[in-house]
């Protein structure tokens, strides 16, 4: 008889619940890594996930939740999945480091994070070919430490390797989450939609917090639209120059799927970098915009407007940090 599948998820925030509970509802057994407050939530109360695929209840006795790799005991993993925010990369990548005996010899690590450059901080200390990155245009938000809600969904899941590795043995990961509520795939050209993901959330993430607005209303207006394709334009020049590729050969190609379906998808939402901002919270913009601004600056392409939004998302963080409105929610991935 074969053993069940074992998956470590390794952040218990709105993303790592939500790919939780799919995983749950396929029959996966699932260890959750989470602060004191959520991990408690899940021993007693279980996962409740709700939203547009549905509503599902994972009971406490189903799952596993930790808050600390300590705890775990002798046990491996089939994959471990990585939902932390992207600031937090280096400090996850050392402490699974320092716990290899959670590793069987094909372990993998995937990457289901915000923003360009979290592989680098794994692949120090980790094969590459163990190391995969997932694309997510899924929207959560978690409005208790054990509860999470699907807001809104512009494409599947895509998971796959930036260094070459076979994702065939990581099917059966696409199939449980796609079973359990979200539509999951491999590909083979996961360096392509991580750019896409990058072009989609560098116009709209950081000018939606600014201005305070869902996604939608940033496309109404022909002011907010001349910023957004200025920074696709700053964006698409930069990844080329600095030799990456997406699934469109011109800013414009791009901005055709971005205003006819990418940001109808998603007109609801409100930028990660905005609930963030509310909750007093460090943001995402270093993965992000300050990842493209990095680039720009090795290949000497100019970047005047992402500095510009940049520098305001850093000003703003400084008057917010460590502060947060009454009944601030668990921010959304964008």
């Amino acid at each position: 008889m074969n053993e069940p599948l074992r998956v470590l998820i390794y952040g218990g925030g709105a993303v790592g619940l939500g790919v939780a509970g799919c995983l749950l509802k396929s029959g996966v057994e699932t260890t959750i890594l989470a602060r004191p407050q959520t991990a408690m939530a899940l021993k007693a109360h279980g996962l409740v996930r709700t939203g547009i695929f549905g509503d599902y209840m994972a009971p406490p006795e189903s799952l596993v939740g930790v808050e600390s790799l300590d705890s775990i005991g002798a046990r491996t993993f089939d994959v471990i999945l990585v939902c932390t925010k992207s600031f937090d990369s280096p400090n996850a990548a050392r402490d699974l480091a320092n716990h290899r005996g959670l590793f069987g010899t094909n372990t993998a690590i995937v990457l289901f994070q915000n923003g360009w450059g979290n592989a680098e901080s794994f692949t120090q200390l980790f094969d590459p070919l163990r190391v995969f990155n997932a694309r997510v245009i899924t929207g959560f938000i978690r409005p208790r430490p054990n509860e999470v809600v699907i807001t809104v969904h512009a494409d599947s899941i895509h998971i796959g390797s930036l260094f070459g590795a076979d994702a065939k043995p990581l099917a059966w990961l696409a199939e449980a989450i796609t079973t359990g509520g979200i539509p999951a795939m491999l590909t083979d050209s996961i360096e392509k939609d991580l750019w896409a993901k990058m072009l989609y959330n560098c116009a709209l993430n950081p000018l939606g917090a600014i201005l305070d607005v869902p996604y939608g209303k940033l496309a109404e207006s022909s002011h907010s639209r001349a910023i957004m394709d200025t920074v696709i334009d700053e964006t698409f020049a930069v990844m080329t120059a600095a030799g990456y590729r997406t699934h469109w050969v011109s800013a414009d190609g791009f901005r055709k799927v971005f205003y006819d379906r990418l940001v109808p998808d998603t007109a609801l939402h409100r930028s990660s970098t905005l609930q963030d901002l509310r909750a007093g919270k460090r943001t995402e913009i270093d993965a992000l915009t300050g990842a493209v601004l990095k680039l720009a600056d090795k290949q000497r392409t100019n970047t005047p407007v992402s500095r510009i939004l940049y520098e305001l998302i850093r000003f703003i963080e400084t008057r917010t940090i460590g502060s947060s409105s009454p009944g601030t929610k668990e921010p959304p991935t964008a």
